[in-house]
């Protein structure tokens, strides 16, 4: 019988204080604090999220961000808890407070006025600095935790969440500082997200390259051995096509897992070997194990 895995075991204070999540939450808050601080608050730009939640709301009742902060994320954090694991919500929590504290202490000067370089150089630093927290195992933003519980009690994918969620910080924003600055929020918030999943997925973003050829055996050979990568195979059928459906052959799938910089050069060396190839290529967002990496560094 399967031992059902517990979200909620006890805190491991030994990853949380571990030497790797201790730099990456330090230096992403410290981050973060240098984007909200030199580039948005002082120009009332957003980013999306509770952070944005924050600083509108600042906007409107005057109240410092580093408490709205921690009061927008408290039922957030509740939810982490409840639904993720004591680590996270306790991980998630020393973040926030980190960032709460820095807010508060630390002086830092406007450092520019410049719109389009307030966009560009906020929305990056704001999103390195969640990626950095991201991958010490904490958030400093609770809107993604509510996404998934959304999703998990009525059925709403997680993106249709945020959305609306945004949409209505912008919307706010649009009605309490101008639409010029929600506007540019936008591009803060695509700016942020597009440079947190790089450095939450990493630069080399992997790729399962999947090839349907009637030369399939010497298609797995030079995989293998001249590009040296794994491969896996797949059992199937290569036909059906309009006008022969009838005709069919039986024949290896064979799937690897390759990097952006690879996918060219295999595809061109297996298009040589067999000129009707068929290739279909998958975004993966995460590879472990196996030999991938180990040949992928050594290259």
């Amino acid at each position: 019988m399967r031992k059902k895995h517990k979200t909620n075991d006890n805190i491991d204070w030994k990853s949380i204080f571990s030497v790797n999540s201790i730099i990456y939450m330090v230096l992403g808050d410290f981050i973060a604090t240098l984007a909200l601080k030199g580039f948005m608050l002082p120009n009332n730009f957003l980013d999306g999220g509770v952070t944005a939640a924050s600083i509108l709301l600042k906007g409107f009742f005057n109240v410092h961000i580093s408490i709205l902060l921690i009061l927008l994320n408290i039922p957030f954090l509740y939810i982490g808890y409840k639904k993720i694991g004591k680590t996270f919500a306790a991980q998630s929590a020393i973040a926030i407070l980190l960032l709460a504290v820095l807010l508060l202490v630390v002086n830092i000067p406007t450092v520019t006025h410049d719109k389009i370089l307030i966009a560009i150089f906020g929305g990056f630093l704001i999103g390195l600095g969640i990626g950095l927290i991201i991958r010490a195992g904490g958030i400093i933003d609770g809107l993604e935790i509510i996404a998934l519980y959304s999703q998990r009690i009525s059925g709403i994918s997680s993106s249709e969440v945020i959305l609306v969620i945004n949409t209505i910080v912008i919307l706010g924003a649009a009605f309490k500082f101008g639409p010029e600055s929600a506007m540019y929020s936008i591009m803060v918030y695509f700016v942020a997200i597009k440079t947190a999943d790089y450095i939450v997925d990493g630069f080399e973003e992997f790729t399962a390259l999947n090839i349907v050829s009637k030369e399939h055996e010497a298609v797995k050979s030079m995989i293998v051995n001249d590009f040296r990568k794994a491969i896996t195979v797949y059992k199937g059928e290569r036909g059906y096509l309009p006008g022969s459906f009838h005709i069919r052959h039986d024949c290896d799938i064979v799937m690897t897992i390759v990097t952006r910089l690879e996918i060219h050069r295999i595809k061109h060396a297996v298009s040589e070997l067999d000129p009707t190839a068929f290739f279909f290529v998958q975004s993966v967002k995460e590879v472990k194990g196996g030999i991938v990496k180990k040949i992928v560094k050594h290259k």
